[in-house]
């Protein structure tokens, strides 16, 4: 065996050193308990044995040189699949069994993907017995390379796969594999429990987050109302193991990991516990007071990494591994000893669902566990889940006060309706539209009744700048405690990700479980009972009819099967609504029999099929970002606000293509995004659609005001609201 310790794995490190790092790093999985022990076994096999083929003269050579020297396909062979070389099937002591074997030879021919290593052994024969003559080993036998085929869907083979990845990408990266969690239960029940208890000696855990303690070792589903401390519950759930939040919107994202990191960690450890990771990360990151700009970056590569501890994430920055990309095995392997927390899967549309449950079912597999923690669940969803991972511990906690007086309206939503109500009434007052068109038509008649300092719109086609104002502006109003006569007009952005509590409510039908999130934004914390006496709560059942599918899924975006039960469902309610009888109505509306041959059904099905069809490798990293976020969408700068800015904005793009360090162009780029809007294909000509898939920063002609947003200039469809236009970016 030629010396390990003369030949170079990269320009400053030898094959030896950087094989040790990586068995170092198999060593603390091992320690945290994430490794059976015959896993263990594997890994350091695979460790030891991954890096071997770099010792050829080819390589050696490229590795040593000053200058850059391209791999040559005539005169080389992948080094992994030389590595496969010396992994000796006889060696009865290492292996065990023949399967163990092969799981170690796949994880090592594929620990990397710079070729098809299949064809390059069959294509390279001649090479390859030449290195074996030079450096000993033995041939890869056709017989071995069918059997290490037929592997790529062993779960064994992919755990260990996954795993000597992390091994190698920590190694390579010079950072810590894992960080250990030691501390949130102590955080949980030293720092937020105590707090609760200076507001009210007898303040503990309550029957939801118990349930979740209790039950820390099972797969669980638990529908609990709005204010029951689901956060608190999931994280107790967590306990001290590896974990990841998962949520659909960024700013509700965003939202949590201040709470977590202020009332529940609160101290100066936070960058070795806990992360973000969305694709804006970095900026965010950037904005906050108790991270340093120089640890930015190293903050933001740790939750990258999958090291922390425990990760509050969007959905495509995990379950992307659904898609089988080449790699995909060390987000698997990762999530095969975490724990996961679901967070509003009802939230989610057809074709992410089939990615969640495919997910779900795949981690299961692999030793891996999940809560699904929802203020609704339709049956038909958790049908979906129980379908294919099996039974899962499953509990509601429903019962409380009652928030709601609901009255139905066979009517579209009326203006003057609204008009008249809030002259009567006054109170902080909620609007809901299903279109972004229709809110500023809604809009626009209010203002005119009354005035732009009683009547204010929010929704997803602002720029970030002036949309973070009305944010701020309407969680301030939204404070339980705060009281006034305003009337905010919203789209889908407010049902889940702003934690407001308003008066009265109107609002669109969508479908019954969307209804029910809308809701949770009036009363929240049932402290009016006093306004229960009439209706505070006003839905119009009602709806363009463009905006519902049709049979062909070409149109609409509201599913006109579960929109007509729902409406049903509704026709002629009006009285109170109590917490117990909102999940009643669902379980009996939203079931598999009635949705069955829906177009949210048929698309879940197609998806799902999809993502088991596929094979390994199928598809490129590239693709899969793509086609998981589905959504269309551009990021465009309107004119007038280029006008008004114009200054400030030409010296941000100055800096972008400047020689400026890494920071201060992410912080450019920061600083740039809070002047555009994320528009979709019909928002814009042809010609500015193209132009924006060249730059980053487009400014478009279209109408724009602070008071109303982005208009459509150009052709003029019905538009899906994007509360989509947070998630997953």
């Amino acid at each position: 065996m030629i010396d390990l310790d003369k030949k170079w794995a990269k320009r400053e490190q030898t094959i030896r050193e950087h094989t040790d790092c990586l068995l170092k790093n198999a060593d603390i999985l091992q320690k945290l308990g994430y490794l059976s022990d015959n896993m263990y076994h594997l890994l350091k096999l695979s460790c030891e044995y991954h890096d071997y083929g770099k010792m050829n003269d080819e390589f050696q050579k490229r590795v040593t040189s000053p200058k850059k020297i391209l791999f040559n396909e005539h005169k080389e062979v992948a080094h992994n699949v030389l590595s496969l070389c010396f992994i000796d099937k006889e060696n009865k002591e290492e292996f065990e069994t023949l399967e163990n074997y092969y799981n170690v030879c796949y994880a090592v021919l594929n620990h990397h993907h710079y070729v098809d290593n299949f064809e390059e052994v069959r294509n390279k024969e001649k090479l390859i017995d030449e290195f074996v003559a030079t450096y000993g080993g033995q041939p890869i036998s056709g017989r071995l390379l069918k059997k290490l085929i037929k592997q790529k869907m062993n779960l064994d083979a992919i755990l260990l796969k996954g795993l000597l990845h992390k091994c190698d990408y920590a190694a390579s990266g010079g950072y810590e594999i894992e960080y250990p969690n030691d501390f949130l239960i102590d955080s949980l029940n030293d720092n937020f429990l105590v707090n609760k208890k200076k507001k009210n000696p007898n303040a503990n855990w309550n029957e939801l987050q118990n349930f979740c303690i209790e039950n820390s070792d099972k797969n669980i589903i638990a529908v609990a109302n709005t204010g029951m401390g689901k956060t608190e519950a999931g994280l107790l759930w967590i306990g001290d193991n590896k974990g990841f939040f998962i949520l659909p919107l960024r700013t509700a994202i965003n939202a949590i990991y201040k709470r977590v990191v202020k009332e529940i960690i609160m101290d100066e450890k936070s960058n070795t516990r806990v992360s973000l990771l969305h694709s804006d990360t970095l900026s965010h990151y950037l904005n906050e007071d108790n991270i340093k700009e120089d640890e930015a970056i190293d903050y933001d590569n740790k939750g990258k990494n999958l090291s922390m501890p425990l990760t509050i994430s969007t959905l495509d920055q995990l379950f992307n591994f659904v898609y089988k990309y080449n790699s995909f095995e060390l987000k698997l392997a990762t999530l095969s000893y975490s724990k996961i927390v679901i967070d509003e899967i009802q939230a989610y549309s057809p074709d992410l669902l089939a990615y969640l449950v495919s997910g779900l079912e795949f981690i299961v597999k692999m030793g891996g566990k999940f809560a699904i923690l929802t203020a609704t669940l339709p049956p038909f969803i958790k049908d979906y889940l129980e379908e294919n991972i099996g039974k899962i511990e499953f509990r509601k906690f429903t019962k409380g006060d009652t928030r709601h007086h609901l009255k139905a309206l066979e009517i579209e939503i009326d203006s003057p309706f609204i008009a008249k109500h809030f002259k009567i009434k006054g109170g902080k007052t909620l609007v809901i539209c299903n279109t972004v068109k229709k809110a500023q038509e809604v809009y626009g008649y209010l203002v005119k009744e009354f005035s732009e300092e009683k009547v204010k719109l929010i929704h997803s086609k602002f720029i970030k700048r002036d949309r973070r104002d009305k944010e701020n502006d309407i969680i301030e109003l939204g404070e339980t405690e705060v009281t006034g006569d305003e009337i905010w007009v919203a789209t889908s952005i407010v049902e889940a990700s702003l934690d407001i509590d308003f008066d009265y409510l109107f609002t669109e039908l969508n479908d019954l479980n969307g209804l029910f999130q809308r809701l949770g934004r009036v009363n929240r914390k049932s402290s009016k009972e006093h306004m229960l006496e009439e209706p505070n709560c006003f839905v119009f059942t009602e709806i363009n009819d463009n905006i519902l599918t049709n049979e062909a899924g070409t149109r609409g975006f509201i599913d006109r099967k579960i929109y007509n039960l729902s409406k049903e469902t509704l026709f002629g309610y009006e009285g109170l609504l109590p917490e117990e009888k909102k999940f009643e109505l669902i379980e009996s509306t939203l079931t598999s029999s009635n949705v069955k041959g829906s177009t949210f059904d048929r698309e879940y099905q197609k998806y799902k099929k999809y993502i088991e069809d596929l094979f390994v490798g199928e598809m490129n990293f590239a693709e899969v970002q793509k086609m998981f976020r589905n959504i269309i969408s551009y990021s465009i700068i309107p004119k007038s606000v280029n006008e008004k800015y114009k200054e400030e904005i030409v010296a941000l793009k100055d800096v972008q293509y400047s020689d400026a360090g890494y920071l201060e162009k992410v912080k450019a780029r920061d600083q740039l995004s809070a002047f555009t809007v994320s528009v979709g294909m019909y928002d814009l000509s042809k010609s500015d659609r193209q132009k924006a898939m060249r730059e980053e920063f487009i400014v478009t002609r279209c109408k724009y005001s602070e008071e109303r947003g982005f208009e459509r200039d150009v052709v003029e469809k019905d538009e899906i609201e994007v509360a989509s236009g947070d998630m997953f970016l």
